[in-house]
This record gives structure tokens, sequence and C-alpha cells, in this order.
């Protein structure tokens, strides 16, 4: 397969796979204006608290081929308590540790055969707790023999980002330095998800949400449909809304090509996104939880899955 063909669907799966969970919950109140500053996020509105894991599979279907498994999805978050200030000088006080968010994109055995390229991406994001805004974000992308590591620190009062990108396999190359501004608030790829789950879900709301990859900021609009069909999933026959995003043209996160994502999200409290589709030229990519666990002191535990 041609190189550039191959890179173009690469780019649009590892995206697909990265910002299905990611915008899954891109949802405001209908009501909210733009400009606003939101509040700090209260420990009871995070349904992650103190520690979540999901993980989702992706299956590809492109002709006569149905249902492939193609990659494994894993995101983790955890708030271990608060660090005391000062306690060696005796001193009284304690601030709150951050947030660490984790994402794992793997290629499972079909992809490389398909493609021609496997892939394997980590990225972790520090967050405030506070105003729920992300510190530091690290990545580590392998896709094949190639390697780029980076670090994005963000200044949300300096209204910055500055990106730097290394190749770890050239030492001799001088890193790659990007810094963007931001022109309110803004998440990374791996903060968006949680964020925005401690936001309500609207139904016919409309909106942009403004996030920071690779030295790039993206407003991606994103709208919410209620959907009357409850969907079969691993927590049971669960009420969802569909979102559905505009990943696709000029300025957007996937530049090149035409298509389609929608994604749905349980319509009550844990905000857990379920299902993910994306619709595509290269063929249908669908991405479903297989697994969650959660330590949730604020809500009520998962019912078992109805047969």
């Amino acid at each position: 397969m041609p190189r550039r063909i191959t890179s173009k669907i690469y780019a649009t799966t590892a995206t697909a796979l990265l910002l299905a969970v990611v915008l899954s919950s891109v949802v405001l109140a209908k009501d909210t204006p733009k400009e606003r500053t939101p509040q700090p996020v209260a420990a009871a509105a995070m349904p992650f608290v103190p520690s979540e894991e999901l993980v989702y599979e992706g299956e590809f279907t492109k002709m006569l081929l149905r249902g492939i498994d193609i990659a494994e999805l894993r995101f983790k978050a955890s708030r271990p308590g608060t660090v005391a200030q000062g306690a060696a000088e005796g001193q009284t006080g304690a601030a709150p540790s951050p947030l660490l968010l984790t994402t794992d994109v793997v290629s499972k055995g079909f992809f490389s055969k398909l493609f021609g390229v496997s892939f394997k991406f980590h990225a972790e994001s520090q967050v405030s707790p506070e105003d729920f805004y992300p510190v530091r974000t690290t990545k580590r992308d392998e896709q094949g023999k190639r390697l780029r590591t980076s670090e994005a620190v963000f200044d949300q009062h300096a209204k910055t980002v500055e990106y730097t990108e290394r190749d770890p396999n050239n030492a001799q190359q001088a890193p790659r330095v990007i810094t963007a501004a931001l022109e309110g608030p803004t998440q990374d790829i791996v903060s968006a998800i949680y964020f925005l789950r401690t936001l309500p879900l609207t139904p016919g709301a409309t909106f942009n949400v403004a996030i920071s990859d690779s030295g790039r900021v993206y407003q991606v609009p994103a709208s919410v449909v209620a959907e009357k069909k409850k969907m079969k999933s691993v927590l049971g026959k669960v009420s969802v809304v569909r979102i559905d995003v505009d990943l696709f043209g000029p300025g957007r996160p996937v530049e090149d090509g035409k298509g389609k994502m929608s994604i749905w999200v349980t319509n009550d409290e844990r905000r857990v996104p379920v299902k993910a589709r994306l619709s595509h030229d290269i063929g249908t990519l669908d991405i479903t939880l297989k697994s969650i666990q959660r330590d949730e002191p604020q809500v009520a535990r998962n019912q078992a899955p109805q047969n």
C-alpha cells in the first residue's frame, strides 16, 4: 500500500481512536455564555474520582472486512489525595494534589497486516483540580520505527501553551518548539474527556470546544441529540445521548477527506462514553466500552449487565 495512503489511514484512525472518547462529553448547557469562566469543580461532581479505568475496543469494517479488532484504548483517572505543605517545618495547611489522567492506545495484530504499520500511544496529563485546567501534558507516540516524545506546558493566565517535541532516535536533532496562543479556557487531548464529563448534557445544545494538541489549538463544533432507545452495554441497558462531532475539514483535527463521528454517552451522573462510530471513505470504525473499574463514593455502583 502506498505510504501516502497508509499515513492518511493511520492519521485518521489514530485521531478517531484518541478523540472518540475525548470529544464524547463535549457538552455545555444550552444557555452557557461562550466567554463564561468555568467555576472550580467540586469533588462530588467528578464521577471518576478517586479513580476510574475505562477500556475500549476499536473495530474496523470495510466491505468484506466486518468488525475486525484493530486497537485497544485504555483511560485512567486518579487523584491520590492531598499533599501537606510545609510539614517538615511544622506548618499547617495542605494543597490539593493534581489529578493524573492517562491514555494508552495500542494497535492489535490485524492493524499491522491491514495498514502496514503498528502504533502505540501514551499520554499523561496533570490537571489542577481547583479549576480543571491542564498544567502539563506528556506524550509518547510510536508508529512502527518512528518515535516522538513531547511535552506541553500550559499557562492559562498568560493564555499560552508551549509545545516541545523530540525525536529520541535522533539525539542530534534540535527539539521542535511551538508556542501557541489560547483565546480562552483550553483543554488538552486527555483532560477534555474528564472536564466535560463534569458538565450537564443538554440535548439540542450546539457549540465549539477548544482543544490544544501538538502545538495547535482546534475549535471543534459539536451538537447533542436525544436518543429514545436505551443502548446495550457492559453497564447493562442504559439511557444515552448522542453527540455528533464535526471532526473533518480545514482547521479541524482531520483536515483531509470527509466523514462523520457520533458518540453515545450515558444520560446519568456518570456520563460514561459507551460507544463511538466514525464513518470515512476508508471504512467504519466502531469503538466500544469493554470494561470499567472505579472507586466511586459519590455515585451508585454500576448495575450488572443485563442479558
